[in-house]
Formats: C-alpha cells, sequence, structure tokens
C-alpha cells in the first residue's frame, strides 16, 4: 500500500524525495501531469501520468491513465497484473500447441504410427490455436 506521499513541492524536492525513498529500499511511484514532474517520473521505479497532462509527462512516465482521476490508479494496477497473466496463459497454450503440433505435422509420427496430419486438419488446428488465444484475451474485457 501506499505508507507516504508528497505534494506541491518544487522539482528538484520531488526528486530528491524519490531519490531518498529508492536509498531505503523503496519501491517508488511517481504521478504527475506537468513539466515539472517529468524529471521525479523518469527517477520513479513506477511513473504515471494523467492523461490531461502535460505531452512531456506522458513521453517520461511508464503508464498514463486516460482520466485524470488518481483513485483509477489501483485499478490500473490490477488491470497490468490480469494482462500479464493473461500473456502467459496465451503463451503457454501457444507453446504446448506447438510442442505437440509441429512434430505431427513434420510427419514424426509417420515412422511409428503410419499417421500423416493431412495439410487441411493442421491449417484448422492452427487457426483454432488463434481463436483460443483471441478469446482467452477477449475475458480480460469482463
Amino acid at each position: 500500500g501506499i505508507e507516504h506521499f508528497g505534494a506541491n513541492a518544487l522539482p528538484q524536492d520531488k526528486e530528491d524525495y524519490i531519490s531518498k525513498l529508492q536509498k531505503e529500499g523503496k519501491v517508488v511511484a511517481m504521478t504527475g501531469d506537468g513539466i515539472n514532474d517529468s524529471q521525479a517520473l523518469s527517477k520513479a521505479n513506477v511513473s504515471i501520468a494523467m492523461g490531461k497532462g502535460t505531452d512531456i509527462a506522458m513521453d517520461v512516465a511508464m503508464m498514463t491513465l486516460i482520466s485524470s482521476d488518481i483513485a483509477l490508479i489501483p485499478k490500473a494496477f490490477d488491470l497490468s497484473r490480469k494482462t500479464v497473466k493473461l500473456i502467459r496463459q496465451n503463451l503457454f497454450w501457444a507453446f504446448i500447441y506447438n510442442l505437440i503440433g509441429i512434430p505431427i505435422a513434420a510427419g514424426l509420427l509417420y515412422p511409428f504410427t503410419g499417421i500423416l496430419l493431412n495439410p487441411m486438419i493442421a491449417a484448422a488446428a492452427m487457426a483454432f490455436s488463434s481463436v483460443s488465444v483471441v478469446l482467452n484475451s477477449l475475458r480480460l474485457g469482463r
């Protein structure tokens, strides 16, 4: 959770405060929306720009909230965690599919079983794999 916060500080004071916390071994998140925040945003471990802020703040920040509502930050972090989890799931299933499907499509089983994979079935299986990744990804929107 958030243990400390600062506000209404000069640009150098913001950067110094972030450096102090980092030297204490803390992970620092900085939220800003103006040119005066850009140095501190670039120094922070996690930097968040507000959508109605300056271009330089949005360029420097790791993420930008479309809304300027600071209360949405926890929701943004939750969405990020869910997205990374979903990407890992999709990569896992794509890896398993390719680990099994490519050797079969290449005829690896033919010397042992006499089974060859029809190219039409291989193409359909590849399409199914892509559709399953898309359908899994659509769960994120719920």
